[in-house]
């Protein structure tokens, strides 16, 4: 089994589903932001996540959800953890931690090396940490625009006192050097194993699973 973890966010469909958990991905993402295009209904993601075999975990991307979809999402959809995605503080973290009951990985952007003393703030109220690219100014969407950032901000840094993964503009081509500078061990695509947005391609996600594997043992053997 790889050192590397990898989750594969944005599955739509129950090919998407099988490619990813097939390839050995740990976690799959299901979207819910209607400005995506990998928007879920709570009806199709009911349909989606119960299809995960076991040992592959459901996580949710949600963008600053009110009380009433969160009830909604935890009646419908069986899921093993929370993505937040937008501009929730750490207290609504930790409010949405207590009344779901289900572990929260909260997403940094990340810009400059400045935008790094943002994960003081959350790490006290989140389970996980999910460093991402900050979104372009005026963007549409907080995450999935296939941009990365400088990596060699992130060097060395294992004093985080949580598990991080790392996203943005990851694709089987640059994974492995993404590994290499930053010394993750769980990493995060979406736009990445695409052949259009919201279309995941198997052999993309294949090759990126394989990509991730070797360069985590690579470097585990080093």
């Amino acid at each position: 089994m790889s050192s590397i973890k990898t989750k594969i966010c944005g599955v739509r469909t129950a090919e998407d589903v099988a490619a990813a958990a097939s390839a050995g991905a740990s976690y799959l993402g299901f979207v819910f932001f209607e400005k995506s295009p990998r928007n879920l209904s709570l009806e199709e993601a009911r349909a989606l996540a119960v299809a995960v075999p076991v040992g592959t975990a459901k996580v949710s991307l949600l963008v600053n959800p009110d009380d009433m979809f969160l009830d909604a999402l935890m009646a419908d959809v069986p899921l093993d953890m929370l993505q937040l995605h937008g501009s929730e503080s750490p207290e609504r973290v930790a409010e949405i931690r207590a009344r779901t009951g289900l572990p929260v990985m909260k997403a940094i952007g990340i810009a400059t090396a400045q935008d790094l003393e943002k994960i003081d703030r959350y790490a006290p109220v989140a389970d996980q940490l999910l460093v991402d690219a900050k979104p372009p100014e005026g963007g549409a969407l907080p995450g999935g625009n296939g941009l990365s950032f400088d990596w060699t901000l992130l060097a060395d840094r294992f004093d985080w006192p949580l598990p991080w993964m790392l996203a943005g503009g990851l694709t089987p081509e640059n994974v492995a050097e993404a590994i290499a500078l930053t010394g993750t061990r769980q990493i995060d695509v979406s736009s990445g194993v695409e052949s259009a947005p919201g279309q995941k391609d198997p052999m993309k996600i294949s090759a990126f699973l394989q990509a991730a594997s070797e360069s985590g043992d690579s470097v585990a053997s080093t």
